[in-house]
């Protein structure tokens, strides 16, 4: 998605948000998008203001950029030299811009790295989307490959690097009480209607989760919650303020708050994880309660080795895009979904 990387930046990023109906689907649109992103602009840049007056993703994605070249570059030079480019959907560098400069560079091999681990038609798919709108009318480069990884959710390398992180953690609370820690996996909410329509993304956290726990031994008590949910229609739940709320009437003190779906820290883990829920949550409970967060997964070593390895493997592979993601949901009702597939099965010659 990106974020804005000053407080300026804030209602450009919030107006498209708010008016990609991939992302969200609201009545009028072009007119209560505009108007809700205005509306929430003052709030949201207060909460920028508090993690620094800026987004850090783009610092994080350019780090994990240099460290999955590098590391291409020495384990395949048969494909090398290798760049990469980084096109998020809402703030700079747009994907417009980046698949400009593509065009310029005139690649021999694109590879469409989606930075999600797990997909979703409302994040992945419009990032996508996004991609096939840009070239709706431009000639495709000639001659270029195209490569197209869209989920990972379960790849050992990520889930060795999250049960690393989470262990990190763990040696923060006394040995003796360490087993009882509960942890928290939080990932982003997703509307209900949404996961009724078959959007797989909900099911893939939980493939996530599971991985990560087998690496672990299953060594923690552990659940999934689901977080920063928007507007009144029904999400997936338990929310994870109310999860950690109901654990702790049930006597229950000690938690690690674990990122599961974002890959490098953004408001949603430095604010939401950090402030709203590990002081301001703590702090309304009467301070009887301790709550860390794991780090995301940045740039740890395991992490790059894993984005590398994906690359490599995919690059290396016949098979350009999976099938499963020329498929639809069950129950699609998003017009601009079976085009843009159409568009990769082309480009990716399947």
């Amino acid at each position: 998605m990106g974020g804005p990387q000053t407080v300026n930046d804030v209602p450009d990023y919030l107006l498209r948000i708010m008016t990609d109906r991939n992302l969200i689907q609201l009545p009028m649109q072009r007119f209560l998008g505009p108007y809700i992103a205005k509306k929430r602009t003052a709030e949201v840049q207060k909460k920028y203001e508090e993690i620094g007056g800026g987004s850090p993703i783009l610092k994080w994605t350019q780090k994990q950029g240099n460290g999955l070249v590098e590391r291409l570059d020495t384990a395949s030079p048969s494909t090398a030299p290798h760049k990469y480019y980084v096109a998020f959907r809402y703030a700079n560098p747009l994907t417009d811009e980046t698949m400009r400069q593509i065009e310029k560079d005139q690649l021999d091999h694109l590879v469409v790295f989606s930075q999600y681990p797990q997909f979703s038609c409302a994040t992945s798919g419009s990032s996508f989307d996004a991609i096939y709108h840009y070239f709706r009318k431009r000639q495709v480069p000639a001659n270029m490959k195209w490569t197209v990884i869209d989920r990972w959710p379960t790849h050992s390398l990520l889930c060795q690097c999250i049960a690393d992180r989470i262990k990190t953690e763990l040696n923060f609370f006394p040995v003796e009480e360490q087993k009882d820690v509960v942890l928290l996996f939080s990932a982003h909410s997703l509307p209900l209607k949404a996961v009724k329509r078959g959007d797989s993304y909900p099911y893939e956290v939980g493939a996530t989760v599971q991985a990560v726990m087998e690496t672990m031994k299953y060594s923690n008590p552990y659940a999934i919650t689901w977080q920063s949910k928007v507007g009144p229609v029904p999400w997936l739940e338990p929310a994870t303020e109310d999860a950690i709320k109901g654990f702790h009437k049930r006597g229950l003190k000690n938690f690690i708050l674990v990122p599961i779906a974002f890959t490098n820290e953004h408001i949603e883990t430095l604010h939401e994880l950090d402030i709203e829920y590990g002081k301001d949550l703590v702090k309304e409970l009467g301070g009887k309660i301790t709550i860390r967060r794991a780090a995301a997964p940045n740039d740890h070593k395991l992490f790059l080795d894993c984005l590398a390895d994906i690359v490599e493997t995919a690059v290396k592979a016949d098979e350009r895009v999976t099938n499963k993601f020329l498929s639809r949901c069950p129950k699609c009702t998003n017009r601009s979904c079976q085009p843009y597939k159409r568009f990769f099965a082309k480009v990716c010659q399947k």
